[in-house]
């Protein structure tokens, strides 16, 4: 009898032990899923809210140097992109059209081309036909300048700049062509 009681005893403690130790590893997950790569979406910053740029400076998959700084004065739109990712290829053709509608206006593209080699990138670019310079981000360093803003596994990724350096909208996931649109024309309001 004693035995089949403690039989039982060490019974429900290693269930209550796997149970509790399964709600833990779920709830981790779960975190990690909406911290790792962030809120997919859409985040407006307005008034004085705006996130300032970062100074990022970096070889881009050209072989070209690009900094952000220089492009200050213009609406810049920066993607994070790869070209082992589908909701970057899907949103490709929408990013090339829009760069060339609006280059007149003085808006810039940016791209930041992450865990690709620059073959890779230079094959995607010239696939979706575009023609803004992308950063060459196989190590990571460039998209860690916008720790805090962008999560490192949130690919593709878009941010709307001002022309006073400040991040205006920050879209985590594919970004469609109205969006964008809107997001550009909000910012050129702003100065």
């Amino acid at each position: 009898m004693r035995r089949n009681v403690r039989t039982a005893v060490v019974v429900i403690v290693v269930g209550a032990i796997l149970g509790v130790g399964w709600w833990q590893l779920r709830e981790t997950r779960s975190h990690a899923r909406s911290t790792d790569a962030g809120e997919v979406g859409l985040t407006l910053y307005s008034g004085d809210e705006g996130i300032p740029l970062p100074n990022v400076e970096g070889e881009t998959i050209a072989g070209e140097m690009l900094s952000l700084a220089d492009l200050r004065g213009h609406v810049i739109v920066l993607n994070v992109w790869g070209s082992w990712c589908a909701p970057c290829r899907a949103e490709a053709p929408d990013l090339a059209k829009i760069s060339k509608e609006s280059a007149p206006r003085g808006v810039r593209f940016v791209g930041i081309d992450v865990r690709d080699n620059p073959a890779a990138g230079l094959a995607f670019e010239r696939k979706f036909g575009i023609t803004y310079p992308s950063f060459n981000d196989q190590d990571g360093l460039v998209l860690a300048s916008f720790t805090g803003i962008v999560p490192v596994s949130a690919v593709p990724s878009t941010l709307v700049i001002d022309r006073n350096g400040f991040i205006r909208a920050r879209n985590i996931g594919r970004i469609d062509a109205t969006t964008l649109r809107g997001l550009i024309e909000d910012a050129e309001k702003l100065g």
